[in-house]
């Protein structure tokens, strides 16, 4: 099969790490680059041997792209997906895919309005032992799922904030250490708990000056299979931990730190738990980012890059679509709700309760 061809929207931190991981993906080739300050893409165009379109319509009537990759700040990402659906280019978004989920809708419609592929990048969902821990839940093994817990407790000094002027806004990074670093264990926690049904939380900016967004946040959630759970997120604990996530059910219970399994334990054994256990300590190593905003490794988009390219080859849905990774932007909304409230979000009635 030919690669196909993509282009970056927006040459920032993100953007390298799409463009290193195509290196190594064969499907997916990088062709050109767009960015707001054309210098930047000139710059960046430059370092990987590539074309540097000088506005967005020049990138989007190049035959020699087939896709596009998002990767400007998180608020600014409709309007350029949707002049790319509408010139038939593929989309996908970096996490999130939008800040509000009414702009997340616009490119969901965009691309749907005119048959293009929309995917969103989820990288953590690509590791193994999130798939076998998905296995695990739909083969019966946890039994009723009781507790499922987030904890990212991270760092991030006042210097990253300050580094661009649409770190820490609404419009631009649309949340704090809940919508930008926290968002890949939203993601996997509805995938392994599934749909809440409410939620109450409580969010503040604790040691960040200037900034409009949070810097911690807790949440309790209540899921629609009577699970019950919480998020607890921040950018202010030094140095920066794992991520890690905690399920447990009537019959038994894992642990995931980044992507490597530190718990696996279930009242009745199988004979490949062993294996797990000991292969799934050590991980893919393809999530990171405790300490430093920087992506350690490449991996988990090459992987993804290549998902999303064999969609459109093989004209299917890829692996996170639109419409899944929107279920995180309605989780973190609803959680900055109810925290400015002070009361509870109800999912069923789609308000404060």
């Amino acid at each position: 099969m030919e690669p196909v061809k993509f282009a970056l929207i927006g040459t920032g931190c993100i953007a390298q790490t799409h463009a290193d991981a195509m290196k190594t993906c064969e499907l997916a080739r990088l062709t050109a680059v767009y960015d707001g300050v054309p210098e930047r893409a000139v710059d960046f165009a430059s370092r990987y041997g590539v074309a540097a379109a000088t506005t967005l319509p020049e990138l989007l009537a190049r035959s020699d792209v087939d896709a596009v990759v998002l990767c400007t700040p998180s608020g600014a990402r409709a309007e350029p997906a949707v002049a790319a659906a509408q010139a038939g280019k593929h989309v996908l978004c970096e996490k999130p895919m939008e800040v509000t989920l009414e702009r997340a809708d616009r490119v969901i419609q965009a691309c749907e309005k005119n048959g293009v592929k929309l995917g969103c990048v989820f990288q953590s969902r690509t590791a193994r032992n999130v798939e076998r821990i998905g296995k695990a839940i739909q083969s019966g093994r946890f039994g009723r799922m009781v507790l499922a817990n987030a904890q990212i407790r991270w760092f991030r000094s006042q210097a990253y904030y300050d580094s661009g002027q649409w770190r820490g806004t609404w419009r631009l990074d649309g949340g704090g250490a809940l919508m930008n670093q926290s968002i890949h264990a939203v993601d996997l926690l509805l995938l392994f708990a599934g749909k809440p049904r409410r939620v109450f939380s409580f969010a503040d900016a604790l040691t960040h000056r200037d900034i409009e967004v949070e810097d911690t946040v807790v949440a309790a959630i209540l899921f629609e299979s009577g699970a019950m759970g919480t998020i607890e997120a921040s950018t202010s604990c030094e140095p920066g931990f794992p991520k890690r996530l905690e399920l447990s059910g009537e019959k038994g219970s894992v642990t995931l730190e980044e992507d490597a399994i530190t718990r696996w334990v279930f009242v009745d054994e199988l004979p490949e738990d062993e294996t797990i256990r000991r292969e799934g300590a050590a991980g893919d190593s393809i999530q990171g980012g405790s300490g430093s905003p920087t992506v350690s490794s490449t991996e988990g988009h090459r992987r993804q890059l290549e998902d999303f390219a064999r969609a459109i080859l093989e004209n299917r849905d890829p692996m996170i679509t639109g419409r899944e990774g929107r279920r995180s932007i309605e989780l973190i909304r609803a959680i900055y709700e109810s925290a400015q409230a002070g009361r509870p979000w109800d999912f069923q009635k789609g308000g404060l309760d």
